[in-house]
């Protein structure tokens, strides 16, 4: 399960006993950190955790905090400077060297649009959203919070501002998802100034193994711990059921000409082919070629097979385009050396991370410039 939809189980849950509870967000980063803007976690009135915004540094002072705003039951920005070693707030000499925003939001359950309210829209319509956090960096404003979900399509819902602020958010919605990225702004309004986060969520990487053999057992489980939505197909009842899988992958049995018929695919689909019967993978292969949206091909075995493909495919007609040739990785994953299932699954995910992200899977050691980019990370001023 991924840890949004920890948080929003958690919600649930505390609601139905109303215990009272608050969300804490994370809605700035300068510098370092181990979380990102958009990392959240629920504290509920008797001091539980669900998430995290850091990586367990923040989280004590982040509870105490918590717990006064729920007693407050008011909005509250919290400034952490993990650059400053004789911070005893924190604990002195993290070394993340960064400043961290964190809004905590006491979560009003007679709210249809409260935090979670939204954010449980997010994880059940599985599509990517725009969120939308205003705050004030003057800690003693006004803090809105978390107000508006739009999607690719300019719809929203969630708490409307004035005419003004909401175009001028749907605005710079477009930017996130054109960019594929996060964006901060700053606009003054009746002489104040008001902070924008928007959130680019992406839904969960969906990975289509195809094959349920043992290795694919170990690469099911692998892609479960990192969250995201795995699905495995087979034409072996024997192979392909829930005794070999866990409860959160979807199992399919099913003919390699009707695989497509049970998935509902979209650009973060990402398909390996590892069943380790030739003609099943290739009858797969031959429907993933008219797929455009797919990012991701993997194919298992060595190159020579993956060229048998190509010559097998051709008598019917089917030459790859430059553009499927390029999202087909085969031999599948990175070059580290992997022997082992457990091994080679990881060297499989990780070449579907490096993909999907755009990055180049070098050492961190050989970059220069930060880990996490900044170019995105600045208050962009905006005219109301």
């Amino acid at each position: 399960m991924r840890e949004l939809e920890f948080i929003i189980a958690q919600y649930e849950n505390l609601r139905s006993q109303e215990i009272g509870c608050v969300l804490a967000t994370v809605v700035h980063v300068e510098g370092s950190s181990y979380r990102r803007a958009g990392a959240r976690m629920l504290v509920d009135e008797y001091g539980n955790i669900t998430g995290a915004i850091s990586g367990g540094c923040l989280e004590g002072d982040a509870l105490r905090k918590a717990l006064h705003a729920l007693h407050k039951q008011k909005n509250k920005l919290i400034t952490y400077d993990t650059s400053d070693e004789d911070d005893a707030i924190i604990g002195a000499q993290l070394g993340c060297n960064g400043i961290i925003q964190v809004l905590f939001e006491p979560l009003d359950y007679e709210d249809s649009h409260n935090p979670c309210e939204l954010l449980k829209t997010v994880v059940e319509q599985k599509h990517p959203f725009a969120i939308t956090v205003m705050f004030n960096l003057n800690r003693s404003k006004e803090q809105l919070g978390t107000i508006l979900l739009i999607d690719e399509h300019s719809m929203y819902s969630g708490k409307q501002p004035g005419k003004e602020i909401l175009d001028l958010i749907l605005e710079q919605a477009k930017l996130t998802f054109e960019n594929k990225s996060s964006y901060f702004a700053e606009f003054n309004i009746d002489r104040e100034t008001q902070h924008l986060f928007i959130q680019n969520y992406q839904p969960p990487v969906k990975l289509i193994i195809i094959g349920a053999g043992n290795d694919a057992q170990i690469l099911a489980q692998q892609g479960d711990l990192l969250g995201w939505e795995v699905i495995v197909t087979d034409g072996r009842p024997t192979h392909a059921n829930n005794e070999r899988f866990s409860s959160s992958c979807q199992v399919i049995v099913t003919k390699p000409e009707r695989t497509l018929e049970h998935i509902e695919i979209d650009k973060r689909s990402c398909f390996v082919l590892m069943s380790h019967n030739y003609n099943y993978d290739l009858a797969v292969l031959k429907l993933l070629l008219t797929e455009d949206q797919i990012p991701y091909i993997g194919i298992l075995g060595p190159l020579k097979k993956y060229n048998r493909m190509q010559n097998d495919l051709e008598p019917e007609g089917i030459r790859l385009s430059e553009e499927n040739r390029s999202k087909i990785h085969a031999p599948i994953g990175l070059e580290i050396g992997a022997e082992t299932p457990a091994e080679i699954g990881l060297s499989i995910l990780s070449e579907i991370q490096s993909v999907l992200t755009q990055t180049g899977a070098r050492p961190l050691r050989e970059k220069s410039e930060p880990i996490h980019e900044k170019k995105d990370n600045h208050f962009k001023e905006i005219k109301v």
